[in-house]
């Protein structure tokens, strides 16, 4: 499986893919970070991180993308920049078709580093050390995207299945015989 993970921000995106799968050594493919000048107009921001995440979905060729989960915080224009970075995300990769998770900042630390508090250098560190690399990817926008892929691999994948088998893979009354206690409206007739 082969993962995009996105860190969204208007002044910084985060660019990272991984392949592999849960229980095997991971790989990185890309890591990198679009940046915006603070000066420029919205819509410029905008044009140009989708711009390059068209590049990079063309160049690497995801199976999935892995997107941060845009979380309150107390500067309003901030969250607004993320929620606007992580939409244009969730755009590209929806109109080729491509899976999108979305993962909280908390959910992405305690997979990598097994602390949903760790701090941004014990998630860079273990990135690090997860995908055998030589230095720390910089800045921390990067190993974030990073650390968002690998988190997909290792939860999405299982996430994905589950859902799968809930669903029933479209046949009627799969996904029900998997809910304790669930009485079909058809039984007993």
């Amino acid at each position: 499986m082969r993962v995009m993970g996105v860190d969204p921000g208007l002044t910084r995106c985060g660019l990272g893919a991984v392949e592999g799968r849960p229980g095997a050594p991971l790989r990185m493919v890309a890591v990198g970070v679009v940046r915006t000048p603070a000066e420029d107009d919205i819509g410029a921001r905008l044009v140009a991180i989708e711009a390059e995440i068209e590049r990079w979905l063309d160049e690497i060729k995801p199976d999935a993308v892995a997107v941060e989960r845009v979380f309150a915080q107390h500067n309003l224009r901030t969250v607004m920049g993320t929620a606007q970075a992580s939409a244009v995300a969730i755009t590209c990769a929806a109109r080729r078709g491509l899976p999108v998770a979305l993962h909280t900042p908390s959910e992405v630390k305690a997979a990598i580093t097994g602390n949903g508090n760790a701090d941004k250098k014990q998630v860079g560190t273990m990135v690090t050390r997860v995908l055998r690399l030589d230095a720390m990817p910089k800045p921390a926008d990067a190993a974030d995207a990073l650390a968002l892929a690998i988190c997909h691999v290792w939860r999405g994948g299982a996430q994905n299945r589950l859902a799968q088998a809930l669903a029933g893979r479209g046949r009627p009354g799969a996904a029900v015989a998997l809910q304790p206690g669930y009485r079909h409206p058809g039984a007993g007739r």
